[in-house]
């Protein structure tokens, strides 16, 4: 009997039938290798000192997205670190620290962990209690105690043009509705990234992502740099948070500081010496 032989049409219809039965077995599938994947995709280390290297956890600030560590992943990578780059949703402190803490969680081994900007309130919380983060890593960041948040932190010393920069905007979402901050397009390269050619600051004005005006409000109720060794990477030419702010939080939490000649996206600007920060607090985590 012969054998019919399908049709090019009917050959793509099982090939897209198939691909679809795949992706729905996997968009549903909850079983453990989702729930313990390593984001990183790393499974071995490479050592470093007496230990192993831990994956850096880089977390990004207001108006910005993981897009701006782009320099020091590629780096880091470069040098055999494992890295993941989260999303930082930007809604307020207490809820983005739960978010980037289920990440951590879902990371294998040592850990450190840096913050940008608003994303070092997020690390001091979100790190509390999780014994895999060796070091913190603070680049041009709020670094709130308990009881403190990014807003009031920014009136304690002058020196940030943030304030008066901010565009209010109403938003809804369907289910609750607040007022998001941006910062107005044309002083976006003054106050954010003075340093980056004004080409690539424009695209990254109208870009910009941006924070819940209520969550930048929100006071931190844990301060994981009083228990894990903290690095803090001041930028002299901060015009988003005040550098005598950055100093003052640094010289309070007994960090590993050093300055540099930056606007306020240092990892951007000088991605190698972000870098080597990262670095240090690694090889430190090691030994």
């Amino acid at each position: 009997m012969a054998v019919r032989t399908p049709s090019r049409s009917r050959r793509g219809i099982v090939r897209v039938g198939a691909l679809s039965l795949s992706l729905t077995a996997a968009l549903l599938s909850t079983g453990p290798a989702v729930a313990g994947g390593d984001p990183s995709g790393a499974d071995n280390r490479e050592p470093v000192g007496h230990g192993v290297k831990p994956t850096v956890v880089l977390v990004h600030g207001a108006f910005a997205d993981a897009s701006g560590w782009t320099p020091v992943v590629e780096r880091l990578q470069s040098q055999g670190y494992p890295v993941v780059a989260p999303p930082n949703p930007l809604r307020g402190v207490l809820s983005d620290s739960a978010y980037v803490a289920s990440v951590l969680k879902s990371v294998k081994g040592p850990v450190v962990l840096v913050g940008h900007s608003y994303g070092g309130a997020v690390i001091s919380q979100a790190a509390a209690g999780n014994k895999n983060v060796k070091a913190l890593v603070y680049v041009s960041a709020f670094m709130p105690d308990v009881g403190e948040n990014p807003a009031t932190l920014s009136t304690k010393f002058t020196g940030s043009d943030l304030g008066t920069a901010l565009r209010p905007v109403p938003y809804t979402d369907g289910t609750t509705s607040g007022t998001d901050l941006y910062i107005q397009n044309d002083k976006f390269h003054a106050v954010f990234a003075a340093d980056l050619p004004k080409s690539q600051t424009k695209v990254m004005a109208v870009e910009q992502r941006p924070v819940a005006q209520a969550g930048f409000g929100q006071n931190a109720t844990e301060a994981a740099w009083k228990t894990i060794p903290s690095w803090f990477i001041v930028a002299r030419n901060d015009k988003a948070i005040a550098p005598d702010l950055e100093r003052f939080e640094a010289r309070r939490a007994k960090s590993h500081t050093i300055e540099i000649d930056s606007s306020h996206v240092a990892m951007m600007s000088h991605p190698d010496v972000v870098t080597d920060q990262i670095r240090a607090a690694a090889r430190a985590s090691a030994e």
